[in-house]
Formats: structure tokens, C-alpha cells, sequence
């Protein structure tokens, strides 16, 4: 995928006219494989805000909810026939703090990737279902969304029952509908890993005749996934993941904070990944170490985004990875909220008219989009 520079940029975004956009302030020029640069449309963002008049009942306590009055964030997203849909992660006032509340996800639609609808009650919860141990009270954090060619939608979040997080798999046909499957790695090494804190997997996808479905690799289905550091795991039914080992049979880290740079504390996998003629290109969230590890351009504990490409025969060998980020907290929705160090958190990544739409969270209080359209050939 072929990057170009932003004086470019400017002539090409049709349907965002150039006194309608917004640069992220010192783009850095980006190698041919990375995906960018990504522009923030004037007058839209946040595209998504916490809304206290909404409520839902809770089937667990049997009463009704302010569910996504606290905070609105860290969104998944995909294309539904003409539509972008946002999965986002919607906070109620029952706790103080992150990870004190309970989270659900709420639903967006648009058809313009920038104006979104909103229905009033949340299409995935903690419920008397087989995952209520699991995710009550926490709830459902941080999903990530990708298609198969069949039409089948395929969501990764973080089950959140405020002991421990497990990564967990959803499958649905319209996206309002849900049969979760349960953790990931319930099955894999005989359970070895069921009670590890798991989270955050971004499964590789590729354009086909301009939809982004999910792709194999090597024969089969492959994520990167992570908080700390950046995994591999590979299935072959998209329910059942099995994670890379090293040697010593303990999860391989493929890519680690960097000491200096903007990903020197954590490197955290972003939304689903693209196989490329170049390699295996992930997106994944960055965040700035506090003391003498940090890099010094950036806030202490802020968080940004990186690029890493990892080579396709070979998917745990990286081939790149961008020193600076390419996507950097700016805005005052983006450095206030819950998370006042700054964030742009990304989670959504989608192919829509000719464009790529990255759907984030805003220091986990608001969800935000930006825009990057590839050069014409």
C-alpha cells in the first residue's frame, strides 16, 4: 500500500474538502509499506459522546441503567452493506475510575463514515449466559471487529469480571445478535493459559475486490494480540486460538516497549490487520513510559499510535516498525476525560469509498474518527 505526501492529500480527499480537514500537527514522512497519513475531519470529531438520557434494562440486577453515561470509547468497526457500523465500548456511573464500572457496548451506524445514528440500548452485555462469570460486573471492554467473505462477523474483546481479564470471541450474522464462544485460549494447551490476563487481538484481514474480509495465512486464521507485548495465535474455526511459544513454552513476544520511544512502556494491538504485497501490516497502540525510559517528546503515560510489519511466509518475523508515531493525541477531547495524559487509542480500521476510516478512543471518554485516502493511479 502506497503512501503519499500530504500536499497530495489534499487534492485527492473527495467528499472532504481541503478547508474541511485537519493534519495531526508534524506528520513524519511514512516508509511505502505503512498505511497513512491519517486526517482528522474539521467539525466532526468527537463523533461519539457519552449520552446520560439513555437507559437500559440490566438483566442482571433487573433494573434500568444510565449504561453509557460515564464514558464512550475504544470502538470496533466494519462495514455492514452501505453502512459503517461502530461497536463502542459505553461506561455507566456505577463505579469511580477505569475498570470500576461496567461496560457494554453500544451500536453507531452511518453511511458516511463521519455523521453516526445511535441506537438507544447497548447490542452486547454482560447477560445469564454462559459468560456471566466472566464478565460481570467489569462487563464487555474493547472490541475489535473483521468480516469473513461469507459475511460472518467475528469480534475479539476483553471479558472484564474485575478479577481477571480474558480475551473472548463473539460470531454474529447482523451484528445485533451475538453467540459468544468464550475465551480464546480456554482450549488451547490443555487451558495452560485460561487464567493469564489476555486482551486486545487484532486478526490479519485483506482487501478482495475492495472488501476487507478476513484472510489465512500459511493455511490458517492469524491474530496479533497483547497489552504488554505484541503475540501471535493462529485457529482454524476463528473460535479456538492457540498462542506462539517459544522455546521454553511460554508466550512468544514478538515486539516489546522500546526504551526512549514512544511505545517504551507498553505496545498494545490495535484493529484488525492487513496482509499486503508488502508483508502483514498491524497498527498497534503505543504508550510513553513516565521517568528515564520515557521518550521526552511526548507526556509521560500518553498514548500513541505505531505501525509494525511483520513479513507474510514468515508472520512472527518483523520486517519494520515506525520510530515515531504516526498518530499522536492533539485535540482537547483527546487529552481530557478519564485519561487527562492524552490518547487516541485505535481500535477500528475499515475500507469504505475508497478510503480507510480509523475509528479511536479519546482518553476513554469520547470515540473519534480520522481519514486517510490512498493515491489515485
Amino acid at each position: 500500500m502506497k503512501k503519499f505526501f500530504p500536499y497530495a492529500l489534499i487534492g485527492f480527499l473527495f467528499l472532504l474538502p481541503a478547508e474541511k480537514t485537519k493534519a495531526q500537527t508534524a506528520i513524519e514522512k511514512l516508509p511505502e509499506w505503512a498505511l497513512g497519513p491519517f486526517l482528522r475531519p474539521a467539525g466532526v470529531n468527537p463523533i461519539i459522546s457519552p449520552n446520560t438520557s439513555t437507559t437500559f434494562l440490566d438483566p442482571l440486577s433487573g433494573k434500568y441503567v444510565d449504561w453509557e453515561s460515564n464514558d464512550t470509547f475504544n470502538p470496533a468497526a466494519t462495514v455492514k452493506g452501505k453502512e459503517i457500523v461502530v461497536l463502542y465500548r459505553a461506561e455507566d456511573k456505577s463505579g469511580v475510575g477505569i475498570g470500576h464500572r461496567t461496560s457494554r457496548l453500544g451500536y453507531a451506524y452511518s453511511t458516511d463514515g463521519l455523521t453516526f445514528k445511535r441506537k438507544a440500548e447497548p447490542v452486547f452485555y454482560p447477560g445469564n449466559d454462559s459468560q456471566k462469570e466472566l464478565e460481570n460486573p467489569g462487563g464487555c471492554e474493547d472490541p475489535r471487529i473483521a468480516v469473513t467473505s461469507d459475511g460472518t462477523y467475528v469480534m475479539f474483546y476483553t471479558q472484564w469480571n474485575k478479577k481477571i481479564a480474558r480475551l473472548g470471541v463473539a460470531t454474529s450474522k447482523d451484528l445485533i445478535k451475538w453467540t459468544k464462544h468464550g475465551p480464546a485460549f480456554a482450549k488451547a494447551y490443555n487451558g495452560k493459559f485460561y487464567n493469564m490476563f489476555t486482551k486486545s487481538a487484532s486478526i490479519v484481514t485483506q482487501l478482495v475486490n475492495g472488501k476487507q474480509v478476513i484472510a489465512k495465512v500459511n493455511g490458517k486464521y492469524l491474530m496479533y494480540w497483547g497489552e504488554k507485548f505484541l503475540n501471535a495465535a493462529t485457529s482454524n474455526d476463528l473460535v479456538n486460538w492457540a498462542p506462539a511459544l517459544d522455546a521454553e513454552g511460554k508466550i512468544k513476544e514478538l515486539i516489546k516497549p522500546r526504551k526512549n520511544h514512544f511505545d517504551s512502556d507498553l505496545t498494545e494491538a490495535g484493529p484488525p490487520a492487513l496482509l499486503t504485497d508488502k508483508g502483514i501490516l498491524v497498527l498497534y497502540n503505543g504508550k510513553n513510559a513516565s521517568g528515564d525510559n520515557a521518550d521526552k517528546n511526548y507526556t509521560a503515560n500518553t498514548y500513541a499510535a505505531g505501525q509494525v510489519l511483520f513479513d507474510a511466509k514468515n508472520p512472527e518475523k518483523v520486517i519494520g516498525r515506525l520510530d515515531k508515531p504516526f498518530f499522536v493525541p492533539t485535540e482537547s477531547f483527546e487529552k481530557s476525560g478519564q485519561y487527562p495524559a492524552g490518547t487516541v487509542f485505535v481500535e477500528g480500521l475499515i475500507f469504505h469509498q475508497q478510503k480507510w476510516f480509523l475509528y479511536y478512543g479519546c482518553a476513554d471518554s469520547r470515540v473519534a474518527v480520522a481519514v486517510y485516502q490512498p493515491e489515485k493511479r
